[in-house]
């Protein structure tokens, strides 16, 4: 859908605001109230509070990736490179609020689009690690093997799993993800 200036401005500021307080608790009109616009300009965005969700998770993913890939561009090394984007990852992860990470695993319509990004963050993994073998840069293990237990860790984190079970935040369990594979794939 296109998106006037305006409208992409109100999401923008919809997108902070959930991912900041969360949105199960929150009515249109708390949203509406808290940005200072009608709830028709709110259903200008999409038509229900439930696709207003998916809307703000969709695109708090579009930004988040695209800062991904441009801290990922930044370096250079091979072998740096899962780090660099685990790391980033973990970044833009920390500024979301535990409710919002909570409401998400618990409405499956914007759960589903956490799982879809974290299953490309998976096949970025993949080629990443693959590329770092090829180079010479990591230890030369089984690509696909390795890959699979980084996407494994990043479906547990995904799922709220690491943060049952160890307390770590989704943010907090990348950044050691990020250090557990560098220790172990670094040539």
């Amino acid at each position: 859908m296109r998106r006037t200036p305006r409208q992409q401005d109100l999401l923008g500021r919809l997108t902070a605001v959930v991912v900041a307080e969360g949105f199960a608790e929150a009515t249109l009109d708390d949203l509406a109230r808290s940005l200072r616009c009608s709830k028709t300009t709110l259903y200008a965005l999409a038509p229900s509070k439930q696709e207003l969700v998916v809307e703000v998770v969709r695109a708090w993913f579009r930004e988040a990736t695209a800062q991904v890939e441009a801290h990922l561009a930044e370096e250079p090394h091979p072998g740096r490179r899962v780090t660099a984007y685990l790391e980033a990852v973990a970044a833009q992860l920390s500024g979301l609020s535990r409710a919002f990470l909570d409401d998400l695993a618990a409405f499956a319509p914007a759960d589903a689009v956490y799982r879809r990004n974290t299953e490309a963050a998976a096949d970025r993994i993949r080629a990443l690690i693959a590329e770092g073998i090829e180079a010479g840069a990591l230890r030369p293990v089984d690509a696909a093997f390795a890959a699979e237990m980084v996407a494994a860790t990043m479906f547990d984190i995904q799922r709220g799993r690491l943060f049952a079970r160890l307390g770590l935040s989704d943010a907090e369990a990348y950044a050691a993800l990020a250090g557990f594979v560098e220790q172990s794939l670094t040539a």
